[in-house]
């Protein structure tokens, strides 16, 4: 539990600790009621937020005048009301501090008090009153906290000579100072003391670093905790190493010690982390390892900037934001024209269930003459009438529900893959054939992007089924879009008032159109040179089982020529040598899924050491092949997903939404989804590695990608260490 301690030393001057107390704590003791300056005491003990306490400790000696001052303070103590815990410790045997030895048996009571009120605080307020005791015992409080983390070191300060009732000079003035102190000063006393802070401690982060078992903790070097209102007399110990000494050790090793641990850290990981991470306290980065995710952590995972590389055009939008698009898209259409495409829907818009082949129907009718040239931006208008017209229940319906439970559906639903497919019917190609529909869908994305907190988008689509006559145009239009709401496109140079998010595009090629392969690689890799850095690089898609990636490799000469990233749909539930051909005869950067890859350990290797990363995207996995996630009873028995067996083998990885819409997720809830299906969950730490991946393999010129890992790297460090 929370809770706020005041450590103080004492001497002689007891009075000392009613002054801070009643400063820090007018609730308990009003003491400055009257100060002339009360305003001003209040305003600075805002302005450091100091907490009035839960607990008053105090470390002291045992000497005869010590003893004197002990009795003042139980007296003032008793007056009061004991209104909080006291807790006294004294170092047996000690007295007036004239010999070494006394003087490092009192240093060590203080170091192992501190110790273990850091310790009790848990979050709360240690405060440090540095005015009581001798010059040695406040130094060495000092130390103290300095070592172990003080929220405010406090002092008191009186002019010279203090008023004679507040320095107690006769035994009857001694005598009356229990009184004195338990109700407010007059003004005339109270404006003769000035509490103020004297500075902070920063918990040293040495002390968080194991060194041949020993850990600095109150178990390592243990203190009793003082019973309250009784003074615990606290021997030094003949044997063992003292914390001072301890301490001693650290502070002379300090250089080797960090770099011991952080190569120990090095030696147990497989992913490097971000450079700044490693400057972070061992406490901080130990907690980081230690912590397992879960969905408490969705907000601090959001706040990350990020990296999706692998989502697809089509299947990146809601319902509600694909209304955005239809509505942009009935905007622009003469009135005749609406009529004509409400009346081409009516048909499906009076039917409670959806034939499962309504899709292909919709694009089968007639389409007007004056409009044969253009029958996809037909489609688009009827689609955007279905999207206006049904309620939000029919279109829940037939689109998702009608393929629950969404689990192994390759293998499960009657229409395979299909029924995966089945709730992007009145998205990507259905709506972005409509020049109309190109500045609405460029706006949701950027809003996803950014509510996601993404600084860094690959998009990937078919430009030449959204626009069969002009795939390079649509890509214009596109990137017009998106440079319009201020966004960096790709490899660009940054427009002016850019937020930071970059998006690129990945250019889909279709495995099953094998005729037209060689020709759509020309218009990509011709786009390529054309539109300065939008066009990042190609993805080949489409069913595996229709063509060996061998087969294909004759299409991409050009794409080869022009040096073009790739990137290619393998292994995804088909066998693992999809992934070999993809790698050695299409001389695949990176491969989307992959997942058969755990099947083939030399592969495995192979990939890892020519650095290929794997776009996973565990939702649509589970979806797709069918993998075991604790959040879906339908999935129970199903294989374990194998993102730990990829994470040790040092495979390179990137966690990606695929299409966030139709798995109705986020690169968030991507994590989130990976860390529920992965052995052993996932840990901050682990989060942040694999966020890193994603910028490492992102398909940008070197120069802008080490700018962009810099710049995000810089960020991460700042949310972690001022949260």
């Amino acid at each position: 539990m929370t809770k706020n301690i005041l450590l103080c030393t004492l001497g002689a001057s007891w009075a000392v600790i009613p002054e801070i107390l009643g400063w820090l704590a007018p609730g308990v003791l009003d003491l400055y009621a009257h100060h002339p300056q009360r305003a001003a005491l209040d305003a600075l003990r805002a302005q450091h937020q100091l907490q009035a306490p839960d607990e008053l400790w105090v470390c002291t000696t045992e000497g005869a005048q010590t003893q004197a001052s002990l009795g003042y303070l139980m007296s003032w103590w008793q007056q009061l009301g004991q209104p909080l815990p006291l807790r006294i410790w004294a170092a047996a045997g000690t007295d007036q501090l004239a010999s070494q030895a006394e003087c490092d048996h009192i240093r060590e009571l203080i170091l192992r008090t501190t110790l273990l009120a850091s310790e009790q605080v848990q979050g709360g307020q240690l405060l440090l009153s540095l005015a009581g005791g001798r010059k040695t015992m406040s130094a060495d409080l000092q130390t103290a906290g300095a070592i172990f983390g003080a929220h405010a070191w406090l002092h008191v300060v009186s002019p010279e000579p203090a008023p004679a009732a507040l320095f107690a000079r006769t035994p009857e003035d001694k005598a009356a100072q229990p009184v004195l102190f338990s109700q407010p000063l007059a003004a005339d006393l109270a404006q003769a003391i000035t509490p103020l802070v004297a500075g902070t401690g920063k918990r040293n982060e040495l002390l968080d670093i194991t060194i041949d078992g020993q850990r600095v903790d109150s178990r390592g070097f243990a203190l009793p905790l003082a019973e309250f209102g009784q003074v615990l007399s606290w021997p030094l110990l003949p044997q063992g190493d003292t914390l001072q000494r301890e301490l001693a050790r650290r502070q002379s090793q300090s250089s080797q010690l960090m770099g011991n641990f952080l190569a120990q850290l090095a030696q147990t990981e497989h992913h490097d982390n971000w450079r700044s991470l490693y400057r972070l306290p061992p406490e901080q980065i130990q907690a980081l390892r230690a912590t397992r995710v879960g969905p408490e952590h969705a907000g601090w995972l959001t706040a990350l900037p990020k990296a999706d590389l692998h989502r697809h055009l089509g299947g990146c939008l809601d319902l509600d934001a694909q209304r955005e698009v239809a509505q942009a898209i009935w905007d622009s259409m003469p009135r005749a024209d609406r009529l004509q495409r409400q009346l081409d829907v009516a048909w499906l818009m009076t039917q409670d269930d959806w034939p499962w082949d309504w899709p292909q129907r919709l694009r089968a009718q007639p389409t007007p003459p004056q409009h044969q040239a253009d029958a996809s931006r037909v489609r688009a208008e009827r689609c955007a009438m279905v999207l206006l017209n049904a309620d939000d229940e029919t279109l829940q319906r037939q689109l998702f529900d009608v393929t629950e439970p969404r689990v192994a559906l390759r293998q499960r639903h009657p229409h395979g893959f299909a029924a995966y497919e089945r709730p992007g019917e009145l998205s990507g190609s259905a709506l972005l054939a409509h020049p109309a529909a190109i500045a609405a869908y460029a706006r949701a994305l950027l809003a996803q992007a950014r509510a996601e907190g993404l600084a860094y988008l690959e998009l990937r689509g078919s430009p030449h089924k959204y626009r069969p006559q002009d795939p390079i145009g649509f890509l214009h239009d596109l990137r017009a879009a998106l440079q319009q709401a201020g966004v960096q496109v790709g490899a660009a140079p940054s427009p002016a008032g850019q937020d930071g998010l970059c998006i690129g595009f990945l250019w889909i090629l279709d495995r099953r159109q094998r005729d037209t392969l060689a020709q759509v690689v020309a218009q990509a890799t011709a786009a390529h040179a054309e539109l300065g850095g939008f066009l990042l690089g190609l993805d080949l898609a489409g069913d595996e089982g229709t063509h060996a990636p061998e087969t294909l490799a004759s299409a991409f000469t050009s794409a080869f020529a022009h040096c073009l990233p790739l990137t290619i749909h393998a292994g995804e539930g088909e066998a693992a040598s999809n992934i070999w051909q993809a790698a050695y005869h299409l001389h695949a950067d990176r491969i989307g899924h992959g997942l058969t890859l755990a099947d083939h350990p030399q592969l495995l290797a192979r990939f890892r050491d020519r650095g290929i990363c794997l776009e996973l995207c565990p939702s649509s996995n589970r979806e797709v092949v069918g993998f075991a996630d604790p959040a879906y009873p339908a999935s129970h028995g199903l294989p374990r997903y194998p993102l730990r067996q990829f994470m040790q083998a040092g495979l390179p990885l990137a966690l990606c939404t695929d299409n966030p819409a139709i798995s109705r997720t986020t690169l968030v809830g991507e994590f989130l989804a990976a860390a529920r299906m992965t052995e052993g969950g996932l840990s901050l730490w682990e989060c942040l590695a694999l966020m890193r991946q994603s910028f490492v393999h992102a398909f940008l010129p070197s120069a802008q990608r080490e700018s962009l890992l810099k710049r995000v790297d810089g960020q991460i460090f700042t949310l972690l260490t001022t949260r």
